[in-house]
């Protein structure tokens, strides 16, 4: 089985992802944190380095074309990550959503830095985000349709949403995993 969890910066996919792979003994692919690991290994902040991947789509490329392989030829993994559920059309697609106050407060809560810089920097990283994902993939980020879960971090905490998603999973699970398509 595969699960995806995708969700803007602060929603908290990684956290709820984390517990549903402890829950479920799977592995976890994120991709926010090759992201963060290759804007690390450039010495350069977030916020530069998707301004460098706006100028240069073999980062997101490469980032995405690695879901998809694992997607393709894996099995028993989360994947989380921004494009997660349209890198794996199979698996259960969940979406976590958060006012964009909300998820700041809880960038500052695990960054150094003030609110006011991570809002601007989180309002200039999904404006990147978005452009990028547009021109590369088609894709809007906005458009929550994919999505068999969306659900609102701010309503319910991590062990709740992952109470949720279970419930997911499991009916998933008990319909041998299998995408059906309902005739209205």
């Amino acid at each position: 089985m595969i699960v995806t969890v995708s969700g803007l910066p602060g929603s908290g996919t990684t956290t709820v992802s984390t517990l549903l792979a402890k829950r479920y003994a799977m592995e976890m692919i994120s991709a926010g944190e090759v992201f963060r690991t290759l804007a690390k290994e450039r010495g350069v902040s977030l916020a530069e380095f998707g301004e460098m991947a706006e100028k240069d789509d073999s980062i997101d490329i490469q980032i995405d074309k690695r879901q998809q392989e694992i997607a393709a030829t894996r099995d028993n993994i989360i994947l989380e990550g921004r494009l997660a559920g349209h890198m794996a059309p199979l698996a259960l697609k969940v979406w976590l959503k958060a006012p964009v106050e909300v998820r700041v407060q809880r960038i500052v809560g695990r960054e150094s830095t003030s609110f006011g810089q991570a809002m601007k920097e989180t309002l200039e990283r999904e404006a990147s985000e978005s452009l990028r994902y547009r021109e590369i993939h088609g894709i809007d980020i906005g458009d929550l349709s994919i999505y068999d879960l969306v659900i609102d971090s701010n309503r319910w905490n991590q062990f709740q949403i992952v109470h949720v998603i279970s419930s997911g999973i499991d009916a998933f699970m008990n319909k041998g995993g299998e995408r059906t398509v309902e005739s209205s």
